[in-house]
């Protein structure tokens, strides 16, 4: 290989990976699942083989870089459009402490232990495990926390004499782009009938017409209604 196709590989290999990682976006660096991660590992070997290997041809380096980045986008569109599908390839968050209590069983089934969360916990100023009501393992690695009532800073609602009625343990989606979740409306112990009730409540006649919904520890539904095309 010359110097001066060298040059044009590395010229090439740059810009292409450049414009596709813009075009696929920041989830692919904000948000680093383990699909995520295997596609920033393949287009990153792509992009090495086309500027180092002279047997790699340019055009058939650039169809690599370009068909994989199509593929990865492809399976991104699918992942908003399909829960099932996005369970398979990202995963779902897992709880591992509940109401103060860690979950043995699922802390095992993340691989981590007890120092790995406790680290974890101090990254979210949180430094003893009685601080916590809930811990959610991310998929993307990280670790959301939510401090029970005595831990939690004072504001000004807080230090209010009004306290509200604690029904359910956590804010727990139960509309994900107009399709129902009903494996948590399963485990709050809801029913559909609950869920529309609710909806028509607020004006809303139609579960299509939600782009999320949530329901709060008070047993108030949060509902973020999907935005017109007009």
């Amino acid at each position: 290989m010359g110097l001066a196709e060298l040059l044009l590989r590395i010229t090439l290999g740059f810009f292409v990976l450049f414009t596709l990682t813009r075009i696929m976006g920041s989830k692919e660096i904000s948000q680093m699942t383990f699909f995520n991660f295997v596609s920033a590992i393949a287009i990153g070997s792509i992009s090495a083989s086309l500027v180092i290997f002279s047997d790699v041809s340019i055009r058939n380096g650039l169809i690599a870089l370009v068909g994989w980045a199509i593929f990865t986008l492809l399976l991104g569109y699918g992942d908003i459009k399909s829960h099932r599908l996005r369970k398979i390839t990202t995963g779902d968050p897992q709880i591992v402490i509940r109401e103060g209590r860690i979950a043995e069983d699922t802390l095992r089934k993340t691989r981590l232990d007890l120092e790995e969360l406790n680290a974890m916990l101090r990254e979210k100023d949180v430094f003893s495990i009685k601080d916590v009501d809930y811990a959610i393992f991310e998929t993307n690695g990280k670790l959301s926390v939510l401090k029970n009532e005595l831990a939690q800073p004072l504001t000004k609602k807080s230090s209010g004499n009004v306290t509200q009625a604690k029904i359910f343990p956590i804010p727990t989606a139960l509309i994900l782009d107009g399709k129902i979740h009903h494996t948590n409306l399963a485990k709050l112990n809801l029913g559909e009938s609950w869920l529309n009730q609710q909806l028509q409540h607020a004006g809303i006649t139609s579960v299509v017409e939600v782009f999320y919904a949530e329901v709060q520890q008070d047993g108030t539904l949060h509902i973020d209604q999907k935005e017109n095309d007009s």
